[in-house]
């Protein structure tokens, strides 16, 4: 569960990260991808745990509604899905050869 929710936050970060001020930024990015405990990012910044927590906290569910209006998270899992499974009903005809650099390049604009 805990693993789940640190995934699904980090990608949400990297979905919604210029919505957020730069301390928002600087907690999450603290918490989630170093891995920076609650009492690591006060000291850090000078303030209580208790301020870190509930700023985090706070731009978990920023990042919740912000997901539930655009779907960008949404729309990125239902697009890598549907390129996996293009990729395995090609096979290795002459056609998979001319599709295939198509399908990395829609992969890389994610």
């Amino acid at each position: 569960m805990m693993l789940e929710k640190t995934t699904r936050m980090n990608y949400l970060f990297d979905f919604y990260q210029s919505l957020l001020t730069p301390k928002q930024r600087s907690y999450m990015s603290f918490y989630y991808l170093d891995d920076f405990s609650l009492g690591e990012i006060a000291e850090e910044f000078d303030v209580s745990r208790q301020a870190v927590f509930d700023n985090i906290k706070r731009t978990e569910a920023m990042l919740e509604e912000y997901e539930e209006k655009l779907l960008l998270f949404q729309k990125f899992k239902e697009r890598t899905k549907l390129l996996e499974e293009i990729r395995k009903c090609l096979g290795n005809d002459a056609l998979s050869n001319d599709l295939l650099p198509l399908i990395d390049a829609l992969e890389k604009l994610d």
